[in-house]
């Protein structure tokens, strides 16, 4: 049985930074191309980055350039999202998710998490 557990969300403040954690049981992250996702209130989900099976990574939301590291630790079976300096229009449900497509719309893979809570206050 796959599980997608993701933790680390909360209240931030802007300028600040937090670590999102996504563990994942019942396979490896490492086969898997794995992506964070994140849906705002009122707004539809958007792929905010993908780490792919080979370890490299690539980011999708224009508006977290700069700020954003995607990683995974292997030996804890765990992806990460590090935001550094989130900005109020950050807040959002951040999803993790295995099995994101690598091209065309990134379909998302079948198997999500239950989501983590990240609110930016000004």
């Amino acid at each position: 049985q796959v599980q997608l557990v993701e933790s680390g969300g909360g209240l931030v403040q802007a300028g600040g930074s937090l670590r999102l954690s996504c563990a994942v049981s019942g396979v490896l992250v490492s086969d898997w191309n794995m992506g964070w996702f994140r849906q705002a209130p009122g707004k539809g989900r958007e792929l905010v980055a993908i780490l792919r099976r080979d370890g490299k990574a690539t980011h999708h939301t224009d508006s977290m350039s700069g700020r954003i590291a995607i990683s995974r630790d292997n030996a804890k079976n765990t992806m990460y999202l590090e935001m550094n300096s989130p900005k109020p229009e950050d807040t959002a449900v951040y999803y993790c998710n295995a099995g994101v497509g690598l091209t065309g719309n990134h379909n998302p893979g079948r198997y999500w998490g239950q989501g983590t809570q990240v609110t930016v206050s000004s």
